[in-house]
């Protein structure tokens, strides 16, 4: 087999990504003695609130009542005997994962094990063979751990990286329980793929992109030419490449995407805003925590973009679009006028549902211009930092704007929960 990609110039170790099978919905089976592969079972985030999205469901609730997580709503289960439905017990979920993560902590040293979702981890098994044997029958070990000390069914993939685990598990083991992608893999298992959103890290919009260009295919677009992905897309070209070649150089714990590193924020209305100001409100909130995220690891962003989904009672539909500026920012206030700008621009004037926000191209704070003509660009960035000591001191609800207290901020009741839950 020949190769494009000399693969003996790139780390191989033995990284897994395991994750734990309907988490929310199998913690709910296992505080009320219920058997997960029998009784349909929903999880949501507010039973008072029958617009409440599905946060889990049961295989016997997907295959039998086609209720399916961040899918389906409250209002889509059917009123059925047997079907339990429960709301989330956010504290005891975050519990039961700290205890998946001590369990993983038994293996390996701490800096071996990434916790990248409450219900998914990676593990770095490489070197462990002399304590606990081949890699392949330490992570069968694991997960017989897992589900004899907690209850807990969980699949698992590995691979010579984060990005080929990641991918053995999506596209392989979520079916077969386990299974293993090394580099001799990525013709066969990776190549084929399609649609490209099946591959991890493309989403719909660079999918799109992709697809106008004649690339349907992992295959396809790893045989395209690097400097014209580069041309494209700029560094995300050359992350594509590598990535259709099966190749990251991520460490564990660093982000996947490295060199594509944003923050972003989105959320689902519980109710539709119908004026622009309403609107505004939210976008305020979310920009500074946005902004706050950057500020603390000392980051700025030149890319600011905006997206808007409209109600199912107005058809649906909405906008995605985005802004460089002339100069990196990580100011609340500069991101939230970029914002409206785009929204003034953009808005039909339709109900609003969902708001999503995020900054990229992102660059060291210290490379931030001062501008001379903003004479409190200084003032303003100590005044920042200042509040977010506050906030990472006494909480996020410790120091709000006025507006995040009248009727159409979420800041104050969303403090209260966590991922957007309920404690």
């Amino acid at each position: 087999m020949s190769y494009k990609v000399d693969y003996s110039q790139f780390p191989n170790r033995s990284i897994v990504c395991i994750d734990m099978m309907s988490f929310y919905a199998s913690c709910i089976a296992v505080l009320h003695n219920l058997d997960i592969r029998k009784v349909p079972i929903a999880v949501v985030g507010n039973l008072q609130h029958p617009g409440s999205i599905v946060l889990a469901a049961s295989p016997p609730m997907k295959q039998r009542f086609g209720i399916r997580s961040a899918r389906s709503r409250l209002y889509d289960i059917p009123n059925h005997p047997e079907i339990r439905v429960f709301e989330a017990k956010m504290q005891y979920f975050l519990e039961m994962s700290m205890a998946v993560t001590d369990i993983l902590h038994t293996y390996v040293p701490p800096e071996a094990v990434h916790v990248y979702s409450v219900d998914e981890s990676f593990i770095d098994l490489t070197g462990t063979e002399k304590l606990w044997g081949n890699p392949e029958d330490t992570v069968q070990r694991i997960q017989e751990e897992i589900l004899n000390t907690l209850q807990l069914h969980s699949t698992a993939g590995m691979g010579p990286n984060m990005l080929m685990a990641k991918l053995a598990l999506d596209l392989e083991a979520k079916k077969s329980g386990f299974a293993k992608w090394t580099f001799e893999d990525v013709q066969t298992k990776l190549w084929p793929v399609s649609p490209l959103r099946e591959m991890w890290g493309i989403g719909s919009r660079t999918e799109k992109t992709l697809n106008n260009m004649g690339i349907f295919t992992v295959g396809q677009l790893a045989n395209v030419p690097l400097s014209l992905l580069e041309d494209k897309f700029g560094v995300m070209g050359n992350q594509l490449y590598h990535h259709a070649w099966g190749i990251d150089l991520s460490k564990l714990g660093s982000p996947i995407e490295s060199g594509q590193i944003s923050y972003g924020k989105g959320q689902i209305l519980m109710r539709d805003y119908n004026k622009i100001e309403e609107v505004h409100t939210v976008l305020l909130e979310m920009c500074e925590d946005v902004a706050k995220r950057a500020r603390d690891v000392l980051q700025s962003a030149r890319t600011i973009s905006l997206a808007i989904g409209y109600s199912k009672n107005a058809f649906g539909g909405g906008f995605q679009r985005s802004r460089t500026v002339e100069e990196a920012t990580n100011d609340t206030m500069k991101i939230y006028q970029t914002c409206k700008e785009l929204l003034k621009e953009n808005y039909n004037g339709s109900p609003v549902r969902q708001i999503s926000i995020s900054i990229t191209k992102l660059e060291d704070e210290h490379s931030m211009q001062l501008s001379l003509f903003e004479k409190d660009n200084w003032k303003n960035r100590k005044l920042a930092a200042a509040m977010d000591g506050i906030r990472n001191r006494y909480g996020s609800a410790s120091l709000l704007r006025a507006v995040s207290y009248t009727p159409a901020g979420t800041a104050v009741k969303r403090s209260k929960m966590l991922g957007g839950q309920k404690l």
